[in-house]
């Protein structure tokens, strides 16, 4: 019979398991297994995260901001930069989606909070109008009211019965906003930023916007009637405000920690016949600068 006696050592920082006592016992060292889960990086909070959808939206985020592109060790890609107001120097962080709608902004939601942590949360890109006079065309829409027109009953002989959700954003956002169009008027008026558009003047009205799945292009849709009529400061739709709104309620449990929010959205259509691609740039251009205007109330 072998008698052992102490205990085995590799060096510092050793894990030990299976200890076992009696007759031909053995003893067994295990190195330490990596969490599959990522480390937080900041030592502190950033101030804003922004998700954008569309490569026009983050290319005009970048550019309004002047933010660099920073890749993690796991392969996603961020977009950070410091950007400096009158009293005040804010930590900015930009990511895009994988593809559209309300499921993969909330990835990129959990991905910010994840690596950043941000105090604020800014939806900004474009979407389609429903509002003759507010919504036109490169006009911009700052909404801290969303409408999630998706939820419904579908009865017997084809009546169904849309049952919309509607949320807001946390009242700092709120005055902020209001702080905003109270310096600057409502409809806040500014000047054309790109180059074709230099002579032009486009108009930002505070508004609510309508969410879900669909991309709307028929004038006469269920969805734009009902939309109007649940509300009529819906002035704007798009497909990932509503899950933006329902990460931050499900995230609610944070408390202070929980980031505010809110939705730039420019125009790019009339959610028409006419819907189309030749006015991404523009709106998304004009959301982006709207953005760097509103820093200075919500940072």
């Amino acid at each position: 019979m072998t008698y052992n006696q102490g205990i085995i050592s590799h060096g510092n920082n050793n894990h030990f398991s299976n200890i076992a006592i009696g007759a031909h016992a053995r003893a067994s060292a295990t190195a330490p297994q990596n969490s599959a889960e990522p480390a937080t990086e900041p030592e502190t909070r950033w101030d804003l995260g922004i998700v954008t959808i569309l490569s026009e939206e983050l290319r005009s985020v970048i550019d309004a901001l002047h933010l660099h592109r920073h890749k993690k060790p796991n392969g996603l890609y961020f977009y950070q930069g410091e950007h400096t107001a009158p009293g005040a120097t804010s930590r900015i962080v930009a990511t895009q989606t994988q593809s559209q709608g309300q499921r993969s902004t909330m990835a990129a939601l959990e991905n910010l909070r994840r690596y950043y942590n941000p105090r604020l949360w800014a939806l900004v890109g474009i979407g389609g109008g429903i509002h003759d006079d507010h919504a036109r065309i490169g006009n911009v829409i700052v909404s801290t009211d969303v409408v999630y027109y998706e939820s419904r009953k579908i009865n017997p002989r084809g009546d169904t019965r849309r049952r919309g959700e509607h949320r807001q954003a946390p009242a700092q956002v709120v005055h902020a906003v209001n702080a905003y169009f109270t310096d600057h008027g409502t409809p806040a008026r500014i000047n054309g930023q790109m180059t074709a558009h230099a002579g032009d003047q486009y108009e930002v009205y505070p508004g609510v916007i309508g969410s879900g799945e669909a991309v709307i292009a028929d004038r006469a849709s269920d969805v734009r009637t009902y939309l109007t009529t649940y509300h009529e400061k819906v002035l704007a739709v798009d497909m990932e405000a509503g899950g933006l709104s329902q990460y931050w309620q499900e995230n609610s449990v944070h408390g202070a920690d929980n980031p505010g929010w809110i939705v730039i959205r420019g125009v790019s259509d009339n959610a028409d016949e006419e819907k189309g691609h030749s006015h991404h740039e523009l709106a998304a251009r004009n959301a982006a600068h709207v953005l760097s205007r509103l820093l200075p109330y919500l940072c």
